[in-house]
């Protein structure tokens, strides 16, 4: 193809030759010479420009994802975003990684094979000192993991994996799971070492900390769906309705937060008199409240007595079966002496 020069380009060569410093042939031979790319068939290139930009896209989402449920969890700002995308060999990758270090084995279902996710020891143990009520300094330890901290760490990983799967649900839905935690990254052989495959590298900040995040992907893994990995898809996956997918992993999500409940019923009064001679076991009818209305006793603003609520006849009725506390008899005195009533 005859390459198209710009008119500055022109005018510079046209200066050149008035000028006498280049000649005509040097011209042509500079033109004949062909572009030639240097090509590895040791490390043949899986992955189209546009694949591994789409891989970039999916995980900007898991950063921002993942920033807001670590800072949450932590108490602290995390900052985590995407570094860069490679394509390399897994040797290479293993080679690059620090001994020990926290490798989790992922399993990628429903992809055949696993992934990796490893955790710079920096950002670690920051996590963990963080978690453990400490102020999540700066901490340079080259060590294994307790079984205590390897708990911890789990349970982070898990996290992440949460956010990892609504990052991906454009493209597949994905439901990873923990495998192991290795750290010497010698034993973390999931694929042949000349296996080529994608390199995530997330920077990430706890606090003053700063590390890496690197989430390693064999291409034998991601190849089922790897004609999925277009913008075009993700964003006609979009208009097919993925929305509802995300909505139903939110859905799950919450289903499965605990939520604290308390029930105040109506109130009675009840002559002071009474109060003084309440017992554990004694039963007070209630005959203006309705079976199923909740109930709370107290004296004045203070809660004195436990209650087990029942049915006596027609009648709700609840069972004192435990004093919350003692009161004072001269708090009685005055109560009776003013009047006062159990509300």
């Amino acid at each position: 193809m005859t390459e198209v020069l710009s008119q500055d380009e022109i005018d510079q060569l046209l200066t050149a030759i008035n000028a006498g410093t280049t000649e005509p042939e040097e011209i042509r031979q500079t033109t004949d010479q062909k572009k030639i790319k240097i090509y590895d068939f040791r490390r043949p290139d899986k992955f189209s420009k546009e694949q591994i930009r789409t891989v970039q896209m999916m995980h900007e989402t898991f950063a921002r994802l993942t920033s807001t449920s670590l800072s949450a969890q932590l108490r602290s700002i995390v900052q985590v975003h995407v570094a860069s995308v490679d394509q390399l060999t897994y040797e290479e990758f293993i080679r690059s990684i620090p001994t020990p270090t926290t490798m989790a084995i992922i399993n990628m279902d429903p992809l055949k094979g696993s992934a990796i996710l490893e955790i710079d020891p920096a950002v670690a143990f920051t996590i963990i000192d963080r978690l453990f009520g400490g102020k999540g300094e700066s901490i340079k330890i080259q060590r294994d993991l307790s079984e205590i901290e390897q708990s911890v760490i789990e349970g982070i990983i898990v996290r992440i994996l949460g956010n990892m799967r609504e990052a991906w649900a454009q493209v597949i839905d994905l439901r990873p799971r923990l495998g192991q935690i290795e750290t010497n990254p010698q034993f973390a052989q999931i694929v042949p070492p000349s296996e080529m495959v994608v390199l995530v590298t997330l920077e990430t900040k706890v606090g003053d900390v700063e590390g890496m995040i690197n989430f390693c992907i064999p291409y034998i893994t991601i190849e089922p769906i790897i004609s999925k990995l277009s913008a075009q898809y993700m964003y006609s996956s979009v208009r097919r309705g993925t929305t509802t997918e995300n909505l139903n992993i939110l859905k799950e999500k919450i289903s499965n937060i605990e939520v604290t409940m308390v029930a105040e019923i109506g109130h009675i009064r009840i002559p002071m008199r009474d109060v003084l001679a309440l017992r554990l076991g004694d039963v007070i009818r209630l005959s203006n409240t309705k079976v199923g209305d909740p109930m709370v006793i107290n004296i004045g603003n203070k809660k004195k007595f436990m209650c087990r609520p029942g049915v006596v006849g027609k009648m709700l009725a609840v069972q004192v079966i435990k004093r919350l506390a003692d009161i004072e008899q001269n708090e009685f005195e005055e109560l009776a002496a003013e009047g006062e009533e159990l509300i």
